[in-house]
C-alpha cells in the first residue's frame, strides 16, 4: 500500500528550510565582512598602540636632551661635523642670546637612577625593537612592553614634576562635603559639573 504524501508537509517545514538557508547566507557574509571588518580593525588599533609607542619615545628622547650630561655629549658631535656647526651658525645669527635661552628647555637636574628610568623608557618602546606581527606572543610583548613604558614614564614624571602624575589630584575629585553619601565621595565630576558647582 502507498503512503499518501501530505500537501502540507511542504508547508509545515517551510520555517526550518527559510531559518536553514538565512543561517547559511548569514555565514557566508559573515565570513567576508568579518575580514575585512577585523583587517580595518586592526589597523586601527595597531595604529593607536603605535602612535602611544612613539609619544613614549618622544618624551624620553626630550628628556634625554635635557640632561647636561647629555648635552655635552651632543654638542661634542656636532662639533665634530665642521658643516653642520657651520650651518647651525649661521642659522642662529640675527637672534639675540636671549631669544637663543628662552628657545631652550631647562635642563633637568639629574642622577643615575633618572638617567637609568629615562635610557630604560627608551628601550622599551625604541621602534626598531618592536615587532608588528600579529601572533600572540608578538602582541603579548608589546603589551607587556607599553605596560612597563607607563610605569617608568609615572616614575620619571614625579622625579622632574611634570606630567599628569603632578597636577593637583584635588580639581578631579574634591573632598567629600559634611552630609554627602559614601557612595558619592569618589566620584570624579565633569568639568562641567565642577564649574556649576564652584560658582
Amino acid at each position: 500500500m502507498s503512503s499518501s504524501h501530505d500537501p502540507f508537509d511542504d508547508l509545515l517545514n517551510l520555517e526550518e528550510e527559510y531559518y536553514r538557508e538565512g543561517y547559511e547566507e548569514g555565514l557566508r557574509d559573515g565570513a567576508e565582512s568579518g575580514r575585512v571588518e577585523g583587517y580595518s580593525l586592526g589597523l586601527s588599533k595597531g595604529f593607536e598602540k603605535f602612535v602611544e609607542a612613539g609619544r613614549l619615545q618622544s618624551k624620553a628622547v626630550v628628556w634625554a636632551n635635557r640632561i647636561p650630561k647629555y648635552q655635552q655629549k651632543h654638542h661634542q658631535q656636532d662639533r665634530t661635523s665642521k658643516e653642520e656647526y657651520e650651518s647651525a651658525r649661521k642659522a642662529a645669527e640675527g637672534q639675540s642670546e636671549t631669544a637663543k635661552s628662552n628657545a631652550r628647555l631647562p635642563p633637568i637636574h639629574s642622577n643615575p637612577r633618572l638617567e637609568k628610568n629615562i635610557e630604560t623608557l627608551y628601550g622599551l618602546v625604541e621602534p626598531g625593537t618592536l615587532s608588528t606581527n600579529n601572533d600572540d606572543e608578538a602582541v603579548n610583548d608589546f603589551d607587556s612592553r607599553m605596560k612597563g613604558a607607563h610605569g617608568k614614564l609615572r616614575i620619571i614624571e614625579r622625579a622632574v614634576g611634570e606630567g599628569t602624575t603632578s597636577r593637583n589630584v584635588n580639581t578631579l575629585s574634591p573632598a567629600p562635603s559634611k552630609n554627602e553619601n559614601i557612595e558619592d565621595v569618589g566620584k570624579i565630576r565633569s568639568p562641567a559639573e565642577a564649574r556649576s558647582t564652584d560658582v
